[in-house]
């Protein structure tokens, strides 16, 4: 699976990484999927960070998806519906795989850019696919991006 970061992705595609980035900071809270040891999902919710030009996934120290992005760092993000699931906005979906921070000196300092205390675990998220469907006039309007393909626009009535 190809993968970039979120750099990358915004520098390919200016225009859609900032409708998706707008998307997920309209709303504190998403919905984060990972894999179970077994290779069932496990879905929960998670804030996210864009900051130094990358996505980051910040979780609780020893959480259960913690745990398994350090076993499988395979990841899907969906943003939050908004009120009454009115997906003001879209529905915007990131997927691909997260690639933890361990150096100590990088978690302290990233700690004190945000206001939060240590411990907690990082990840930065390397894309595979990004998808945002909305609704344009009678159509409903999926457009994606993928590393290497660009942007891939499919509309259906």
């Amino acid at each position: 699976m190809t993968s970039h970061s979120w750099a990358a992705f915004h520098t390919a595609e200016p225009a859609f990484a900032d409708t998706v980035r707008t998307r997920f900071e309209k709303y504190r809270h998403h919905v984060l999927a990972t894999l179970r040891k077994d290779g069932s999902p496990r879905v929960t919710g998670l804030e996210v960070i864009f900051r130094e030009g990358e996505l980051w996934l910040g979780m609780m120290t020893g959480s259960l998806k913690a745990r398994d992005l350090q076993r499988d760092p395979r990841f899907a993000l969906h943003a939050n519906p908004g009120p009454d699931a009115s997906m003001d906005g879209g529905d915007v979906k990131i997927s691909g795989r997260a690639v933890e921070v361990t150096d100590e000196g990088r978690l302290a300092a990233f700690s004190a850019a945000i206001g939060h205390p240590l411990p907690f675990h990082l990840f930065r998220a390397e894309l595979s696919d990004v998808v945002r469907t909305f609704v344009e006039g009678e159509e409903m309007v999926v457009r994606s991006w993928r590393p290497g393909a660009g942007v891939v626009t499919r509309r259906r009535d």
